[in-house]
C-alpha cells in the first residue's frame, strides 16, 4: 500500500476534508483564479455529461467563442484535443486549475466542464467561479461514495447550484453574465434543482412544460434531427436520446448571443464523441460502437439503439459489459445483467475497473442476472476476465448485420486490476482485434 493510501486509511474523516478544501482555495489561488476570466459552464447529473459537454463546447466553438472542455473522455483548448488521461472526471485541483489557467492563456474566454458528486465530496467545486449551471438528470450512482444515501447523493449535486452565486458576475466578451441554471424538466427532481437561486432558471426537455422543447425527432443514416420553437437541427451521432443532451447547448450557446446558423455549423462539425456510441469501421460486415454505458439508464439507451438498428436487418446485439470494483455501487450490476440478459442476444461479462477486489464475483454478479433473465452458458452468456479475450470473442460472434456493443470504459485511457493502472484503451483494443480477425477472414 502507497504512502497516500495509508495516509487516506487512518487520517480522520474531518481532517481529509480539510485537506481537500484547503487544496482547492490554494491550487486556484496558486494559478491566480483563472476562472474568473472565462466564462464557467458546469455539468453535474447521473449519465450524459460527457455528451451534453461536448456539445455546449461545439455550440460555442461555433459560435466563434474560443472554449475549454474538461470531461470524463476528453479535455479540449480550442480545438487542441486529448483524451482524458487521469482517469477521473474532475482531476484533482492542481490538475484542474492548471488546465483552466492553459486555457486563459490560449485564449479561451469560455469553458464547460463536468462537476460530478465525487468531486464534490472532495471540494473540488471550490475555487471555481460558475456562471451556468446544467443538470442532465439523476439515478442511483455512485451511492457507496454518499453513505449509500440517494438523498446524500442529490445533496451532493445540489451543492454545485449553491456555488453559483456565491461568486460576482463577470463581463466576458462585452457581456455581462447572469447567473443561469439550466434545468431537465423531465426529470422528477427538477424542482429540486429549480430551488436554488440563480438570476435565470430554463427548462428543457420534451414535455410540455419545458422553456425549451424539442419535438419532430427522427432518426438520420448517420444521427438525428430534431425541431425546437421552429428552429430545426441536426446532429452527426447516432441516438435519439443525444436530443437531450443537446438541448441544454443550444440554450446556454443562446444565451451567449449564438444563431441558430451558428449552433448548427458547431454541431456539423462534432461528428465523434470520444467513447460515446464511438463507431468502429474497418470494413467489417457489422455495426461495431465503443461506449461508456456502465448503468441502467445509459445501458438500455445504447441497447435500444442497437434494437432500432437491428430491427429491419434481422442482425443479432452482441454485448459485452462489466462494472467497477472499489467499494462501487454494487446494486446496478444485476439491473444491467437484466437489462443485457433481456435485450442483446449474446452476453459477455468482463473486467472494466476492478480496483483491488476480486474480479470474478463482479462479472458472476451481472452474468446470474444475465443467466435468470433466460441466457445460458457458453451457449449465449460467457464470462471472460480479461478484457482483451472478451473484446476478441464479441468481435468473432459476430455475423453480417450484426451490432456489437463494447462497453463500460468508452475513451478511458487506463484500466486499474489488483489496485495497478495500466494503460488502455478500448476503441484501440477493438481495432487491434478487429484487423486480426479481419487478416484471416
Amino acid at each position: 500500500m502507497n504512502p497516500k493510501k495509508i495516509l487516506k486509511k487512518f487520517s480522520p474523516g474531518w481532517l481529509l476534508s480539510a485537506y481537500h478544501f484547503f487544496l482547492a482555495y490554494a491550487a486556484a489561488a496558486l494559478y491566480g483564479f483563472p476562472s474568473k476570466k472565462m466564462a464557467m459552464i458546469g455539468v453535474t447529473g447521473t449519465k450524459g455529461k460527457t455528451t451534453t459537454a461536448n456539445f455546449v463546447w461545439a455550440a460555442l466553438t461555433g459560435a466563434g467563442f474560443k472554449t475549454g472542455l474538461v470531461g470524463t473522455a476528453n479535455v479540449r483548448i480550442g480545438e487542441k484535443e486529448e483524451m482524458n488521461k487521469y482517469h477521473m472526471t474532475m482531476p484533482g485541483p492542481l490538475v484542474m486549475q492548471k488546465i483552466f489557467s492553459d486555457m486563459v492563456k490560449a485564449g479561451c474566454t469560455h469553458c464547460v466542464f463536468e462537476t460530478t458528486s465525487e468531486g464534490i465530496v472532495k471540494w473540488r467545486h471550490k475555487g471555481i467561479a460558475y456562471d451556468f449551471a446544467i443538470f442532465t438528470n439523476l439515478t442511483p450512482e455512485h451511492l457507496p461514495s454518499h453513505g449509500g444515501s440517494f438523498e446524500n447523493y442529490k445533496a451532493a449535486k445540489g451543492k454545485m447550484f449553491v456555488e453559483l452565486m456565491k461568486s460576482a458576475r463577470k463581463t466576458i466578451t462585452g457581456k455581462e453574465l447572469k447567473k443561469t441554471t439550466i434545468i431537465n424538466s423531465d426529470s422528477p427532481h427538477k424542482e429540486y434543482f429549480l430551488s436554488f437561486p440563480a438570476d435565470k432558471r430554463i427548462t428543457y426537455g420534451l414535455g410540455e412544460t419545458s422553456d425549451f422543447k424539442a419535438q419532430d425527432i427522427s432518426t438520420t443514416p448517420d444521427g438525428v434531427s430534431f425541431d425546437i420553437k421552429g428552429e430545426d437541427y441536426t446532429l452527426r451521432v447516432i441516438g435519439e436520446f443525444n436530443v437531450m443532451n443537446a438541448l441544454p447547448a443550444i440554450i446556454a450557446a443562446k444565451e451567449f448571443g449564438a444563431t441558430r446558423e451558428a449552433i448548427q455549423k458547431g454541431f456539423d462539425a462534432l461528428t465523434l464523441i470520444p467513447g460515446r456510441m464511438e463507431k468502429i469501421s474497418l470494413g467489417q460486415p457489422y455495426t461495431l460502437f465503443v461506449d461508456y454505458a456502465h448503468e441502467k439508464e445509459s445501458m438500455t439507451a445504447v441497447l435500444k439503439t442497437a434494437q432500432a438498428i437491428t430491427r429491419n436487418t434481422g442482425g443479432k446485439i452482441i454485448v459485452l459489459l462489466g462494472a467497477e470494483g472499489g467499494g462501487r455501487d454494487k446494486a446496478k450490476r444485476p439491473i444491467m445483467g437484466e437489462l443485457a440478459g433481456k435485450m442483446a442476444d449474446h452476453v459477455i461479462c468482463s473486467n472494466v475497473d476492478p480496483y483491488e477486489d476480486e474480479p470474478l464475483p463482479i462479472a458472476e454478479d451481472i452474468a446470474v442476472a444475465a443467466e435468470a433473465a433466460g441466457k445460458i452458458r457458453e451457449l449465449d452468456l460467457f464470462v471472460i476476465l480479461d478484457r482483451r479475450t472478451g473484446i476478441r470473442k464479441a468481435l468473432e460472434l459476430a455475423q453480417p448485420n450484426d451490432v456489437v456493443l463494447i462497453t463500460g470504459k468508452g475513451a478511458e485511457q487506463s484500466i486499474v486490476i489488483g489496485g495497478v493502472a495500466s494503460p488502455w484503451d478500448d476503441r484501440e483494443v477493438v481495432r487491434e482485434e478487429l484487423s486480426l480477425i479481419l487478416k484471416k477472414t
